[in-house]
């Protein structure tokens, strides 16, 4: 064997070895971090700072008097994010969550055909009133502890009510 041989032999060797040794720096430098539970971090009320004592939580109007005020149109305009998850026309499928129609007055996790989180089922001798919904659309995971719904909450108590008159039309 030549000298010639040898030479482009090591040449190809050394150009292997820098380039596993590279690939083995970068891995090192860019390994991703993963977070210890998958998901995404939603918004969370911040605790009271150190310094002041915490502002006292505004009460919302009862809720049989934002009804009285509650206007079926802007509440259908505003479950435009809940087409989403939800229809709501007759008969309409189930998707991530279920349909909405008839919702006010059904028992709560019995729309058949969908899969319930076990929270929601343990539920299903309650029955869906304004006062209910009124709860449960503010902050679905305070009023049903382990509820798979995802939905951060509407905030404004008017808004909640002007929703919850759009669904008590549809029947």
């Amino acid at each position: 064997m030549n000298i010639e041989a040898n030479k482009i032999a090591g040449a190809v060797l050394s150009t292997l070895l820098a380039v596993m040794g590279l690939q083995m720096v970068a891995g090192i430098a860019f390994t991703p971090h993963k977070p210890a539970v998958p998901g995404y971090d939603l918004p969370t009320a911040e605790p009271a700072s150190a310094g002041g004592a915490a502002p006292a939580a505004v009460e919302d109007p009862p809720i049989a008097d934002r009804l009285a005020k509650a206007d079926p149109a802007k509440g259908e305009k505003a479950t435009a994010a809940c087409k989403a998850c939800h229809t709501f026309e007759k008969g309409g499928p189930n998707k991530v969550g279920p349909h909405l129609f008839g919702v006010v007055g059904r028992n709560e996790g019995t729309v058949e055909g969908f899969g319930y989180s076990a929270a929601m089922k343990g539920r299903n001798d309650k029955t869906w009133d304004a006062d209910g919904l009124d709860h449960f659309l503010k902050n679905p995971k305070a009023y049903v502890a382990g509820t798979a719904m995802s939905f951060a909450g509407i905030s404004n108590p008017q808004t909640r009510a002007d929703v919850i008159a759009y669904l008590s039309t549809l029947k």
